[in-house]
């Protein structure tokens, strides 16, 4: 039977690993991502391939799993993400779990095709506190369609514990630019 140790010491290793092979973090040009599917542009990332974003390294997540409709985020909760109350802001909440959601979506759009997310909820349910020392947001498609996708996502703790979970609905676009064959 696997513990909480045993799980937190595995996404460690699995974080290490994928640390090691990431680019910087950046933005991947257009013309970079145009031609890519949505699983070669993510699965890029955790290979090397192509740049996680920016904002990822400012709130400390990395993306450490990603297949078709399903990726998965693991986050540091540290006290810099604290709100007034001394527990970290749901706002971080809500940008990891957002991100599994979307490059869940993302996992399934052919080459040319973009997305944003359209709605966003957010179900917070338990307060955290550095004392955890990584949750994972894993997010899975519900509904890919041509023009709107829907996704979910729990944020949990190597014990098992939900933190928070969500839904998002997604637009699906073509993206900007000269059409790819």
């Amino acid at each position: 039977m696997t513990t909480p140790t045993d799980t937190l010491q595995q996404w460690l290793d699995q974080e290490a690993l994928v640390r090691s092979l990431m680019l910087p973090h950046g933005v991947t040009p257009l013309d970079d991502v145009r031609p890519r599917t949505g699983l070669e542009l993510i699965q890029g990332m955790l290979q090397g391939h192509t740049r996680p974003a920016p904002f990822s390294k400012l709130l400390d997540f990395w993306l450490v799993e990603a297949s078709a409709g399903h990726v998965a985020f693991q986050g540091a909760p540290h006290a810099e993400f604290f709100n007034p109350m001394g527990t970290v802001h749901g706002g971080w909440f809500a940008t990891l779990l957002d991100s599994a959601m979307g490059c869940a979506v993302h996992t399934l759009l052919p080459a040319g095709r973009g997305y944003t997310t359209s709605g966003l909820t957010v179900n917070l349910v338990k307060a955290l506190t550095p004392k955890v020392q990584r949750v994972r947001a894993i997010g899975n498609v519900l509904h890919s369609g041509r023009q709107m996708a829907s996704a979910e996502a729990s944020l949990l703790g190597p014990d098992g514990t939900l933190y928070a979970h969500a839904t998002t609905t997604c637009l699906i676009f073509d993206l900007p630019g000269p059409s790819q064959p």
